[in-house]
């Protein structure tokens, strides 16, 4: 196995560019903050920076837990892994990593001033420094189980132009901002995922009034149940479906809360 590393101080946009220096040198496995990744799809590990504080994050990123240790090399034998990449701070940090999984010695390392310039060092920085976002080099889609609660948005990066140029793709990535960055510890209470569902639900077409609101909070999401009364004239499945999707949209939208399940219950009929 070639090990290649990738080495940036904090925020200076290491994760923004994995893909990108992956991609250079044809490596399909990348490890970023505790998780393994395969071209674009999460197959190991939990992300360090859903730590509860940073001294946490950072013992989660070079695998100090015998737990997380042992899962993630069990992940890469099992893979059987020609090339891989392991982003670090420090070429310290990289060895480190290296080290506690048991790989081979550090082939090549790459250096974030290498491929990416000045201005966007400082930019990544300022990005980290004041609104305390933070990348993962994947599609909101494979992560969000993992970060459920936290404030989440979707990266997408186009380029339509030179096509012949090894730059030309479309890659999503996901922007996270971890509480312990710069919010402090949050909660999200049920009262206010009902008072959003009651509001969504209510102005939906067909639904006369919302009855009650259950939510069952789980590790990876929330479970809701939802008992409506509707309007005499609608087709309870397609409204039922509408239903689910206006909760879905608004609850990730307002929360990042991953929902993994939504009973619609009709319980009258007005007419």
């Amino acid at each position: 196995m070639q090990v290649y590393a990738f080495v940036g101080k904090t925020g200076t946009g290491k994760s923004f560019n994995a893909q990108k220096v992956a991609k250079k040198y044809g490596i399909r496995y990348i490890i970023d903050d505790a998780i393994l990744i395969k071209d674009n799809k999460v197959i190991a590990g939990k992300s360090a920076k859903t730590e509860a504080s940073k001294i946490a994050s950072v013992k989660a990123a070079i695998f100090l837990d015998e737990i997380r240790r042992k899962k993630m090399c069990e992940a890469i034998k099992k893979e059987k892994i020609d090339k891989i990449l392991i982003l670090g701070t420090s070429d310290k940090m990289v060895k480190t990593i290296v080290e506690n999984l048991n790989l081979e010695k550090i082939y090549h390392t790459i250096y974030i001033d290498e491929v990416a310039s000045k201005e966007q060092i400082e930019e990544a920085r300022r990005s980290r420094q004041e609104e305390g976002k933070h990348i993962v080099p994947v599609p909101t889609f494979e992560i969000k189980k993992q970060f459920s609660g936290y404030f989440l948005d979707s990266f997408k990066k186009f380029n339509f132009f030179n096509k012949n140029d090894e730059e030309n793709d479309i890659s999503e990535k996901t922007i996270i901002r971890p509480t312990y960055s710069y919010l402090g510890n949050f909660v999200i209470s049920d009262t206010v995922i009902n008072s959003i569902i009651y509001h969504t639900v209510s102005k939906v077409p067909g639904v006369n009034k919302v009855i009650r609101v259950n939510t069952q909070k789980h590790i990876d999401g929330m479970k809701l149940e939802i008992d409506i009364e509707i309007k005499f004239g609608y087709n309870i499945p397609k409204l039922s479906s509408e239903i689910k999707n206006t909760i879905i949209y608004s609850i990730d939208r307002s929360t990042g809360i991953n929902l993994f399940g939504i009973s619609i219950n009709v319980k009258s009929i007005s007419k």
